[in-house]
């Protein structure tokens, strides 16, 4: 891009991220239109596959194809205009043709679609739908009931919307071909709106069971999650005895804990998912911005009775899980703690009792070397008597060797402890250097 003015180099993301807002706009239609969207979870490889399939699909109508790092594409197709979005766990197919008919649902978009295509579509449905704009000066929706007849004869939802454009209906059921429907009476939408209303309606059928894909683990986790909460009920009640097995219980309470943390490991990001799109749910609920129609329940007050409880439950049981984790590390640093302290205590009264014994070993070694002492001295002493009596047997010496032997004790004895402590200075003068 040509610089007209002096200003740092772009972001290499910059135009990216500033598109990012465009990148998804509503598709332009042309009234009356039938609609079909379909909603498919794939994992990494499915989604490679994915690509492929609609390239072949926009090589079939001479389309250019999306780029390889696209995730959204729209095209017009002869008879119908397709949209394609991938999301981060599944991808939309929406498909539009305009048409007109007294009957919503005697025509869907999806026949305008290639069947053999279709058969080959990668993935697995988790939300698929019809959905038809007609106008509401039709004789065939001018009551409550005759719209009723058209949702098999179930209960029918909705109310105005857009600003009172449009009126919108379904029944949140899946019918006997597979898919759930939509009605939307045109009172004066206009293209753009149109394009932005189907989105919506089936955003918030994507939305809602995606978030629900959290309830099931919920329901399954449960049984698991009361057995934890008694098992630590139970650890910390022995925790409170004064016999308990402190050990034991550690080892006990670090398996819970690691059960626990791998229950929240393997679940929290469907929980946090279905936290996401439940918001999600609620955001479109509050784009439709719902005026009620007398006698007919609005999409909001359904999703609040029948979609919440089930949200609720997953929140919960996420809480719970947290909650417990909480506990469980709570509960093993009070058992760590009387662990360390009574290993404390144990050294404590070992360096105790090796205190007490070293004691003993320095009196007895100090009473055997008073033993030796005198048994070095009775022997130096003995050589000395020894001595003396065979210098008395000569002629030019003439001792007592009693007397001799005498008066050495003393001073050998002397001698002998003068050396003793000597040895005993330069041992400790040793220790100290060393």
């Amino acid at each position: 891009m040509t610089k007209i003015f002096p200003i740092p180099d772009n972001h290499p993301q910059r135009f990216k991220l500033h598109n990012e807002v465009h990148a998804r706009a509503p598709v332009i239609l042309k009234l009356p239109v039938i609609s079909t969207f379909l909603a498919l979870t794939l994992n990494n490889e499915e989604k490679k596959l994915e690509r492929a399939h609609i390239t072949r699909l926009c090589e079939r109508y001479n389309i250019s194809p999306p780029k390889g790092d696209s995730s959204h594409f729209s095209a017009t197709m002869d008879s119908f205009k397709i949209r394609w979005e991938q999301h981060a766990e599944f991808s939309t197919y929406s498909f539009y043709v305009q048409t007109s008919t007294e009957h919503p649902f005697a025509k869907l978009a999806l026949e305008h679609v290639p069947v053999d295509w279709l058969d080959y579509l990668p993935g697995k449905i988790i939300v698929a739908a019809h959905a038809s704009i007609i106008e509401a000066s039709i004789p065939s929706v001018s009551s409550a009931e005759s719209i009723s007849a058209f949702f098999s004869g179930n209960p029918i939802v909705g109310a105005e919307v857009t600003g009172g454009a449009a009126r919108a209906f379904t029944d949140f059921k899946i019918h006997a071909d597979g898919f759930s429907r939509f009605l939307i009476l045109n009172y004066h939408l206009k293209s753009g709106q149109a394009g932005r209303l189907l989105q919506r309606l089936f955003e918030i059928e994507v939305y809602r069971v995606m978030a629900l894909l959290a309830f099931p683990i919920a329901k399954q986790l449960t049984p698991g999650l009361n057995e934890g909460d008694k098992q630590l009920l139970s650890i910390t009640t022995a925790m409170a005895t004064s016999d308990s097995n402190d050990g034991e219980l550690l080892d006990e309470l670090t398996t819970l804990a690691a059960e626990v943390e791998n229950n929240i490991s393997t679940h929290q990001y469907r929980f946090a998912a279905a936290s996401a799109y439940y918001k999600l749910v609620e955001q479109r609920i509050d784009d439709l911005r719902e005026v009620r129609i007398q006698g007919i329940q609005t999409i909001g007050e359904f999703m609040n009775r029948r979609l919440e409880p089930a949200f609720s439950t997953c929140t919960a049981t996420s809480k719970r899980f947290t909650l417990l984790s909480k506990r469980i590390s709570n509960a093993g640093q009070l058992l760590r703690t009387r662990v360390d302290i009574t290993i404390e205590r144990q050294n404590q009264a070992l360096l105790t009792s090796m205190d007490l014994r070293a004691k003993m070993q320095l009196r007895l070694q100090e009473t055997v070397e008073g033993l030796s002492i005198v048994a070095i001295t009775s022997y130096v002493v003995g050589l000395i008597g020894l001595i003396a009596k065979a210098a008395n047997t000569t002629d030019w010496v003439n001792v007592k060797p009693i007397l001799v032997t005498g008066l050495s004790i003393p001073v050998v004895l002397l001698i002998v402890a003068l050396g003793v402590r000597r040895i005993h200075k330069k041992i400790l003068t040793g220790n100290e250097d060393s």
